[in-house]
């Protein structure tokens, strides 16, 4: 139980200084705010796929048709979900580490996100391109 408190220790407190903008200005000092704006952006742009992502999981839930697979649509679906959900929260983590990093002079953090969210992203669409072609062949 203690390397499961510490862990819960260290998310609450990576939650928090997303929350509390005096604690993020308190360290370091204020930077060039071009730098600033630009990770703002870049944030806003994650919030845009995690948005997005959740939008094709509605969507796939609502519009498409029934799969030779059962609950391959529900599954598609809550995926889609769930991948937008945590792309909404890894960037607000990105952007309150990258806004640390800048106001410290420090190296901008190292994310496998991106890969890694490109890589399942790329298996869920030849996931689908399987379900098509097995609807096509089935005759359905």
């Amino acid at each position: 139980m203690p390397g499961t408190k510490r862990i819960i220790n260290a998310v609450w407190q990576a939650i928090r200084r997303w929350f509390d903008p005096s604690e993020l200005r308190s360290v370091g000092t204020a930077p060039d705010y071009r730098f600033s704006l630009a990770n703002e952006r870049t944030f806003l742009a994650w919030l845009r796929t995690g948005l997005a992502l959740i939008a094709g999981g509605l969507a796939a839930a609502q519009f498409l048709p029934p799969t030779p697979v059962r609950h391959l649509r529900e599954a598609i679906a809550v995926a889609l979900l769930l991948l937008g959900g945590a792309v909404a929260v890894r960037a607000v983590d990105r952007w309150a580490r990258t806004e640390r990093a800048i106001r410290l002079g420090e190296e901008l953090p190292v994310s496998r996100f991106p890969a890694v969210l490109a890589l399942i992203v790329g298996l869920g669409a030849l996931l689908l391109v399987a379900a098509v072609l097995a609807r096509a062949v089935g005759g359905r």
